[in-house]
C-alpha cells in the first residue's frame, strides 16, 4: 500500500508488524513523533482474519480493574482528537447496562470506577429498557459515557491519517523472518526492512514471531461466535440503534460473561455474543468445519431466553472473530527481555480495541526510551513464569 510510484525504502526509524488497530495506533503515535516509520500487514487490506474487523466494538468507562479505568479518560480523548482531525464519527454514545448479582464484586468495583450510586433492580431497568430481565438477585447499573466505536471506519481512519504523517503502510507482505541486533532486520515476501527499533503488534500470529526471538509467551488464540439475534416481533423490544449496549458481570451460568450491542450492522438485529471461544490456530482459521460443536450458542440462547425474551433464541446471522487472551486477561505491553529494541503489544483478550489510543501511545513510548505515561507492571511479561527460560 505505498504511494503509486513511491520508490520502497528499505530502511526506517522503526517497523510496526501488524497493522490491526493496536499496531495502526502505534504507526500512528510514531508518526506524529517525526520517526520514519514502516507499518507491515501480511494481508491485503481490509480483511476479516484477525481481530479489529467488523462495524462495532464497545468503549466504555467502567472497568473492574483500576489500572484499565485510568486509562479511559485518555481513550476517550484520543478518539475525540481522530474523529475532529478527520471530521469523521467514530463512536455513538448508547450507554451501558452492566448486569450481575447484588454485590458481586466485579460489579462493585466498575461502580466505584464510575463513581454513581443509582443500582436499577428488575423493575426499574424493565421500566427504562423494556428488552431487559433480571433475575432474582441481580442488579443493572449504567455507564453513560459508554457506546459503539465504528470498528472498520476507526481502522481505516487511523491508517489514512498515519500515511498522511508520512507513514508508510504496506499491505498484502508476510513477514518471513526477524533478525535482531542494534539494527533489526526484517525479511518479508517482498522486501528487506531495517530499522534501530522494532514493535511486534500481530494479534494471534505474534506468538510465532516471538518464538523466533527464543520467547515463548503464554498466547491463547481463540475463535469467537459473534452471534446476531432477530426480535420475535419488530420494534417490540425497543433494542433498535438507540438502545444501550450490555455486560454481564459475575453471572455463575456464564463466567467469562456476555455482552451486547445494539442494532447496527444488520438492521433489526442486536449483536450478543459469548465473552469467550475454541482453541484455534490462526493459519487454520478458516478451515473450521461449519458442523463443528459451538457451545457458545447453547449458551447465548439460554441467556437470550431468561435476559432478552423479545430475541429469537437460534442467531439470524453468525460471524467469527479471533481474541488472542493471556491466561490473566491482561495485555502484554512490554519491551523483549533480551533485545530491549524490541517491544511486544499483544494479548489483548477481546477488550483492548477501546484502548488502542493509549496502547498505541505506551508502545510508542517503550520504542523511544521513553518513560511510560502509566504504570506499567501489570502488562510485563516477566509476570509469567518460564518465559524468560526460554529466551536466547
Amino acid at each position: 500500500m505505498a504511494a503509486p510510484n513511491q520508490p520502497q525504502k528499505s530502511t526506517y526509524d522503526v517497523i510496526v508488524i501488524g497493522a490491526g488497530i493496536q499496531g495502526s495506533f502505534t504507526a500512528y503515535h510514531l508518526a506524529q513523533r517525526h520517526k520514519d516509520t514502516l507499518l507491515l500487514e501480511q494481508f491485503l487490506l481490509p480483511h476479516s482474519r484477525g481481530s479489529s474487523h467488523g462495524q462495532s466494538r464497545i468503549i466504555r468507562s467502567a472497568y473492574p480493574q483500576e489500572y484499565y479505568s485510568r486509562m479511559m479518560p485518555e481513550s476517550f480523548c484520543l478518539w475525540q482528537q481522530l474523529e475532529a482531525e478527520t471530521g469523521t464519527t467514530l463512536y455513538r454514545q448508547t450507554g451501558l447496562v452492566l448486569l450481575g448479582p447484588r454485590g458481586e464484586p466485579e460489579l462493585e468495583a466498575c461502580r466505584r470506577s464510575l463513581g454513581v450510586d443509582e443500582i436499577l433492580d428488575a423493575a426499574a431497568l424493565a421500566q427504562r429498557y423494556p428488552g431487559f430481565r433480571l433475575q432474582a438477585g441481580q442488579v443493572a447499573m449504567l455507564d453513560s459515557t459508554a457506546g459503539v466505536l465504528f470498528a472498520d471506519r476507526a481502522l481505516r481512519t487511523v491508517q489514512e491519517v498515519f500515511r498522511r504523517h508520512g507513514g508508510t503502510l504496506r499491505d498484502g507482505e508476510k513477514v518471513l523472518r526477524i533478525e535482531p541486533g542494534a539494527t533489526v532486520t526484517v525479511t518479508t515476501t517482498a522486501g528487506v526492512y531495517k530499522a534501530p527499533r522494532l514493535i511486534i503488534t500481530a494479534g494471534a500470529w505474534t506468538g510465532a514471531f516471538v518464538e523466533q526471538l527464543g520467547l515463548r509467551l503464554p498466547l491463547q488464540p481463540l475463535r469467537i461466535d459473534v452471534c446476531y439475534w432477530r426480535e420475535k416481533q419488530p420494534g417490540s423490544t425497543r433494542l433498535g440503534s438507540v438502545s444501550p449496549c450490555f455486560l454481564t458481570l459475575g453471572l455463575s451460568q456464564v463466567p467469562h460473561g456476555i455482552y451486547g450491542l445494539p442494532s447496527i450492522e444488520y438492521p433489526g438485529l442486536m449483536k450478543v455474543c459469548h465473552h469467550h471461544g475454541s482453541p484455534i490456530d490462526p493459519e487454520k482459521r478458516d478451515q473450521a468445519p461449519s458442523s463443528a460443536p459451538r457451545p457458545d450458542i447453547g449458551i447465548l440462547s439460554s441467556f437470550i431466553s431468561s435476559y432478552l425474551p423479545g430475541l429469537e433464541t437460534q442467531p439470524a446471522v453468525m460471524e467469527t472473530c479471533l481474541y488472542t487472551n493471556t491466561p490473566d486477561e491482561d495485555f502484554i505491553l512490554d519491551r523483549h527481555p533480551k533485545f530491549s529494541n524490541i517491544i511486544i503489544g499483544a494479548g489483548f483478550s477481546g477488550h483492548g480495541f477501546k484502548l488502542a489510543p493509549v496502547v498505541g501511545k505506551l508502545l510508542c513510548e517503550l520504542s523511544l526510551g521513553e518513560e511510560p505515561s502509566y504504570n506499567m507492571a501489570h502488562f510485563a511479561i516477566t509476570r509469567f513464569p518460564g518465559v524468560l527460560g526460554a529466551a536466547l
